[in-house]
């Protein structure tokens, strides 16, 4: 018969070292980011659709102003999700394949690749990103940076 050492310590669990937290954008931040971009559009009278997602490219916010297009409800999500999924600026990608790199149209995932979609930036992290569509490309990319600059964050 065994005897249970009731004394017995159990083992130490592994330690990988300890846990990572990390920053997301939280309702506020969306919200917050939305407004700024939209009274960006409002200002110069441009009717756009402005998307907003998580880190992973998660759509979290989409609006389309009065005016704006349909197709930009679709193209202003793409941005955005570009723009998180790959941490950067999608005039970047835009630029790559206008330089002749036109390979990278096969990208997977990746849509959108038009200027106009900012990564959120914070503390040197990718939380999520801003995309917008409805008007000339730079000017989709200035409502951006508005929503970007409104919570504090940094672009590409």
């Amino acid at each position: 018969m065994t005897t249970l050492d009731v004394t017995a310590r159990p083992p130490e669990p592994l330690s990988y070292g300890a846990m990572k937290s990390r920053l997301f954008l939280t309702l506020d931040d969306v919200r917050t980011a939305a407004a700024a971009a939209e009274a960006e559009a409002l200002k110069h009278g441009w009717a756009v659709t402005i998307a907003i997602t998580d880190d992973g490219g998660h759509l979290l916010w989409m609006q389309r102003l009065d005016g704006a297009a349909p197709i930009s409800a679709e193209i202003a999500v793409a941005k955005a999700r570009a723009a998180a999924l790959g941490r950067r600026e999608t005039k970047g990608y835009e630029d790559m394949i206008n330089q002749g790199r036109t390979a990278f149209l096969s990208a997977p995932v990746l849509q959108g690749m038009l200027e106009g979609g900012l990564p959120i930036l914070a503390e040197g992290h990718c939380v999520g990103a801003v995309g917008v569509s409805g008007v000339k490309s730079a000017e989709d990319a200035q409502i951006a940076r508005a929503g970007v600059a409104a919570i504090g964050a940094a672009g590409a």
